[in-house]
């Protein structure tokens, strides 16, 4: 075993060989929009980022559904898995099978095996102090979920959140390959502040974070700002807990969007300042708002600073 948990890495990877290791995800969720098409596409992306945020490739897939046997048209999860099966077909997965259970709560995902280079892991224990940290995607796409079910979100803003969820990692685990990117994770659940803290912690660094440099879904800080917050937003703290300094000048409201969970989110990717430019403008190719928002420190006596500067 290469890459176990013990660093909270968004994937395991087990070397078969020399040049070669098998990489291994897993992930399920609620319905986070209301097209259940949409949902299967997004669910797909989500489990397959967790490969991509590896710097691996992604072969098969496994299904995970849950999906209640009465009360629900049964065409509904016809939707969803065939919105799964179309953007599997879109990046070179395979599906070989998976498995269903009885549930009146609705989830849906898919375990992911990949395969990987040994000496080409991308990892949250590869951050070195003085490496520039850069987000691939903005952030909010938990606020604008909550938004949806509330009817709070605008059709503009739903569309924004949207299409951020269905912009593929598969470009950014190219540019990591090209790069040799050895520390990088992507942003889902545990928000970017989380995800960034535990990359911190498996590197033994502090991770500065300027919130202005951010990238946001349009509408997204609105809809924080009204209160449209996740049950993430609470226990995403609770898993930081007083491991963070904010500057007391930072808006709370950008705040709150820094500890909302993710769906399908961009990568943090760290990389040596001299090639910070250049792997930005490989991004930027792709992923047109991606950005610089911070920087690795010799550890200090927090894992993560929000600086106001």
């Amino acid at each position: 075993m290469l890459v176990g948990f013990d660093k909270a890495d968004d994937a395991g990877v087990y070397r078969l060989r020399d040049d070669l290791a098998i990489v291994q995800t897993v992930d399920f969720f609620t319905p986070i929009v209301d097209d259940p098409f949409v949902y299967g596409q997004i669910a797909a992306l989500n489990s397959i980022n967790d490969v991509w945020a590896m710097a691996g490739t992604p072969l098969t897939a496994l299904a995970i559904t849950c999906f209640p046997k009465k009360g629900v048209d049964p065409a509904i999860l016809g939707d969803i898995m065939r919105g799964g099966q179309e953007t599997l077909n879109k990046y070179g997965v395979t599906l070989i099978g998976g498995h269903s259970v009885d549930s009146e709560q609705i989830m849906f995902g898919y375990a992911v095996t990949g395969v990987i280079d040994p000496g080409k892991i991308a990892s949250n224990a590869g951050v070195r102090p003085g490496d520039v940290i850069i987000l691939t995607k903005p952030i909010g796409t938990g606020v604008v979920s909550t938004g949806i079910k509330l009817g709070k979100a605008s059709d503009d803003v739903v569309a924004a959140s949207v299409e951020t969820m269905m912009t593929a990692g598969n470009f950014a685990a190219e540019a990591m390959r090209e790069f040799q990117v050895k520390g990088a994770t992507d942003v889902t659940g545990f928000a970017l502040i989380g995800h960034a803290w535990e990359m911190a912690r498996a590197s033994n660094v502090t991770i500065l974070v300027e919130p202005a440099k951010v990238p946001i879904i349009e509408g997204a800080l609105e809809l924080a700002t009204a209160g449209m917050l996740t049950s993430g937003d609470k226990t995403n703290r609770e898993y930081i807990g007083e491991d963070i300094k904010i500057d007391d000048v930072v808006d709370k409201n950008l705040v709150k969007l820094l500890y909302d969970p993710q769906t399908a989110g961009g990568m943090l990717i760290a990389i040596s300042p001299d090639r910070a430019d250049d792997l930005l403008g490989r991004l930027r190719e792709n992923y047109p708002r991606a950005q610089k928002i911070g920087q690795a420190l010799a550890r200090g006596e927090h894992s993560i600073v929000i600086n106001s500067v």
